[in-house]
């Protein structure tokens, strides 16, 4: 099983009401969460682990996971209010106000943290999860403890106004992409991780030289670019889709990856080491194919594998 580790909220998207006024209706999301139900439904074992509350929020999240065959056995439950994210839509593109204080989700610890994981085969890890405390510290304490013998993917989908000690989350940051196997970022993030004039090839080659096997690039409308730590490099397009919005793209895009790397029996420390340019292609291409059907779509309703 592939355990998706990290944050699970409620999108509050922004739709008109019957007055007219501007209303918030409450969606399942969280990077993490999107991930893991995309691959649900792709077919792939998966599961979660994150901070889920016990409030009226949770439960629509955990039966959204529940219904998409995530199994949510790995959750630590509490009675901390639910994560919440109002978000607003400017052709497409979505704007986030996160409310997330004394959460569920962000008040996870260390000790949180699961000692045995016997049936899980990897790790995905990334989003608001790692810069926000003391949740960052438990997922950094959960790689360090189980990312030995598992393949590890990391997105740190980063944003910047979720740091406050920019130190402090550097320094994570950094040990958590020595310690991953395959490391997605978009080309902003690339950009925030290794700061400078160089060329997109010369910063994944540096990244590279920390520790990943394979780094992903996404890149938007101009698609995705694949390296691998031997210097191949690869590249796919996007789809081209008439994008309704772009909630949940990148979640999905990570969703395609792992589950083509899964089905190819890539997702070990191993695989991954002796990954082909084709077989990372081929990944990446699946991620394509999955993300330009969740941005047809109105929030993240990623799709389910009969509709590929």
């Amino acid at each position: 099983m592939i355990l998706c580790c990290g944050e699970a909220l409620i999108d509050m998207i922004a739709e008109p009401t019957a007055s007219g006024a501007q209303g918030f209706v409450p969606h399942t999301g969280g990077a993490i969460l999107n991930t893991a139900v995309a691959m649900g439904r792709l077919g792939v074992p998966v599961g979660m682990l994150t901070g889920m509350s016990s409030d009226m929020f949770g439960k629509q999240l955990t039966d959204a996971l529940n219904a998409s065959h995530v199994d949510t056995s790995h959750m630590v439950v509490s009675d901390r209010p639910t994560t919440l994210a109002f978000v607003q839509l400017t052709d497409g593109h979505a704007t986030y106000n996160f409310v997330d204080e004394n959460t569920a989700g962000r008040m996870l610890l260390p000790e949180d943290m699961p000692d045995q994981l016997p049936a899980v085969t990897a790790l995905y890890l990334g989003g608001i999860s790692l810069a926000c405390e003391p949740c960052a510290d438990a997922y950094a304490s959960l790689l360090n403890q189980h990312g030995g013998d598992r393949a590890v993917m990391l997105d740190p989908n980063i944003r910047p106004g979720f740091i406050a000690d920019q130190t402090r989350y550097r320094t994570r940051l950094n040990r958590m992409i020595a310690q991953s196997d395959i490391v997605k970022v978009s080309d902003e993030d690339l950009d925030w991780i290794i700061p400078g004039s160089e060329p997109e090839a010369a910063k994944a080659a540096l990244l590279l030289q920390t520790g990943p096997s394979a780094l992903i690039v996404t890149r938007g409308r101009d698609g995705a670019n694949g390296y691998l730590a031997d210097g191949s490099q690869v590249s796919v397009p996007v789809k081209p889709v008439q994008v309704v919005d772009t909630i949940g793209a990148g979640d999905t895009f990570n969703a395609g990856v792992l589950t083509e790397l899964h089905r190819a029996g890539h997702l070990t420390k191993p695989g991954v080491r002796n990954l082909t340019p084709d077989a990372l292609r081929a990944a990446m291409a699946l991620g394509a194919e999955v993300a330009a059907v969740t941005v047809s779509r109105a929030g993240a309703e990623p799709p389910w594998a009969h509709e590929l």
